[in-house]
C-alpha cells in the first residue's frame, strides 16, 4: 500500500526550520500587513510561540511572540505573498494558517492539545485550511491503522486479509481525494486550493482535475508560488495524460531484438514498468500474473518495461515470477529511454491503453487492474 497523504509530511515537518527571519513591518489595521491575536489555555506566562512560512521543502521561522498572563500573544508583520504559515508551541502542538497582506486572524486553543482544539477566525482561507488540515489528519489516522494492520498479516502471511485490507486502504484514499476535490471546487480562489491541488493531488491519476483547475488558478491567483508549481509540473506531464496518444516505445527484448509498442496494437496493452531489484514490483507480480492469465484471451497485452542494469538478474527475475509476456529493456536503470518518455519518478507504475494506444489508466493495482479490464474488455 502507498501513502499519499502529504499534509501528514507537512505536519511533520516541524523540526525542519532554518535560521530565523525577521518579518517585514507592518500593520494589519492599516491594510499593509497581517496581524495574528490568539489566545491559548494552558500556556504559561512568557511561553514561546512560533510563527514559520511554509517553504518547498520545510518551515522558515519568521518570528516569536510570548504569551501574556491572559494567555494571549500577537504576531504582525507583512508577507512577500498569500501562503501557508505554522504556528508552533511545541512539536507536538502546531497549526497552519493562512496568511495574506491585510489578513487579521483570531487563533484559540488549548496549548497542550493545539491540533485537536484550536479555532480559527477572521480568514476564510485559514478557516478552509482548517476544514482541509482536520479532514486530513483525520483520513491519516484511519489510514495508519489499515496499514498497520496489513503489515502485521504480512508477517503472519495472511494474504486474504491483506487484501481485504488493501481495497479498504486504497477506498478509504479515494474517498479522501473526493474530499480534497470537493472542497477545491468550492474554493477556487483560495490559496489553499492551490496549495491543495499542487501537494495532495496525485496529476498522474488526477490529471484532467488538476488540469482545470489550474487554469482556473491562472485568472483568481495567477502569482500565486502554488498556481506557477501546477503549470510547471503539468506540462511535461501532458505528453502522457489520459486520453493522449502513448509514446512509442522500442527497446529490446530478451533475444536483443527490438519490440515496438506500437506492435500490439488492436489489444488493450498495459504498459508494466518493473524491476528485478524492486521489492513492491515483485510483490505487486502476482496481481499481474493473474489479471493476464484471466484476460489475455480477451484482446489484453502487457508490454513490460524493466530499469534493470544486470541482465541475466531481468531474466531469471522473469523467470522466477512467471511472467510470460512482453519484456524489454535498454538496461540502464532509471536512465531508461521509456521511463524519461512516460516521466516514471517510481515503480512499480503501469499505464493501461487502449486497442488504438490511447491512455485510459495508470496505476491500476490488483482489483483495480481488473475491474478496469473486465469494464472494458466486456
Amino acid at each position: 500500500m502507498k501513502s499519499f497523504l502529504l499534509i501528514g509530511a507537512v505536519l511533520g515537518m516541524a523540526n525542519a526550520c532554518n535560521k530565523a527571519t525577521p518579518p517585514t513591518t507592518g500593520s494589519a489595521t492599516s491594510g499593509t500587513g497581517y496581524q495574528i491575536t490568539g489566545q491559548l489555555t494552558n500556556a504559561p506566562a512568557g511561553a514561546k510561540v512560533y510563527l514559520a512560512e511554509l517553504g518547498d521543502t520545510q518551515f522558515i521561522s519568521r518570528d516569536t511572540a510570548a504569551v501574556d498572563d491572559k494567555g494571549e500573544f500577537k504576531f504582525t508583520g507583512t508577507v512577500p505573498e498569500a501562503g501557508l504559515y505554522q504556528v508552533k508551541v511545541n512539536d507536538q502542538n502546531q497549526v497552519l494558517v493562512a496568511l495574506a497582506n491585510g489578513s487579521s486572524l483570531s487563533l484559540t486553543g488549548d496549548a497542550q492539545k493545539l491540533s485537536d482544539s484550536y479555532t480559527v477566525k477572521g480568514s476564510k482561507d485559514s478557516e478552509v485550511l482548517q476544514q482541509l488540515s482536520r479532514t486530513m489528519t483525520q483520513s491519516k489516522t484511519q489510514m495508519g491503522r489499515l496499514e498497520q494492520r496489513y503489515n502485521q498479516n504480512a508477517q503472519a502471511g495472511r494474504s486474504d486479509s491483506m487484501q481485504v485490507l488493501e481495497k479498504q486502504f486504497y477506498a478509504l484514499q479515494a474517498r479522501s481525494t473526493e474530499g480534497v476535490k470537493g472542497l477545491v471546487r468550492q474554493n477556487p480562489g483560495s490559496v489553499v486550493s492551490g496549495f491543495a491541488v499542487a501537494n495532495l493531488i496525485n496529476p498522474d491519476e488526477q490529471f484532467a482535475f488538476a488540469d482545470s483547475m489550474t487554469t482556473i488558478f491562472k485568472t483568481t491567483q495567477p502569482e500565486s508560488r502554488y498556481t506557477k508549481a501546477l503549470v510547471a509540473k503539468l506540462e511535461p506531464m501532458r505528453s502522457t495524460a489520459v486520453g493522449v496518444q502513448a509514446p512509442e516505445i522500442s527497446l529490446a527484448a530478451p533475444d536483443g531484438k527490438p519490440v515496438a509498442l506500437s506492435s500490439l496494437r488492436g489489444k488493450y496493452v498495459l504498459i508494466d514498468f518493473w524491476a528485478s531489484w524492486c521489492g513492491p514490483c515483485r510483490r505487486e507480480n502476482p496481481n499481474v500474473v493473474k489479471a493476464y492469465n484471466k484476460f489475455k484471451g480477451k484482446g489484453f497485452e502487457i508490454y513490460g518495461v524493466s530499469f534493470d542494469q544486470d541482465r541475466e538478474k531481468w531474466l531469471k527475475a522473469i523467470q522466477a515470477d512467471g511472467l510470460v509476456w512482453k519484456h524489454v529493456s535498454d538496461l540502464k536503470g532509471w536512465e531508461s529511454a521509456a521511463g524519461q518518455t512516460y516521466s516514471i519518478k517510481s515503480i512499480p507504475a503501469s499505464i493501461l491503453l487502449d486497442p488504438q494506444g490511447r491512455i485510459i489508466g495508470k496505476n491500476l493495482r490488483g482489483e483495480a487492474l481488473e475491474a478496469k479490464l473486465a469494464s472494458v474488455l466486456k
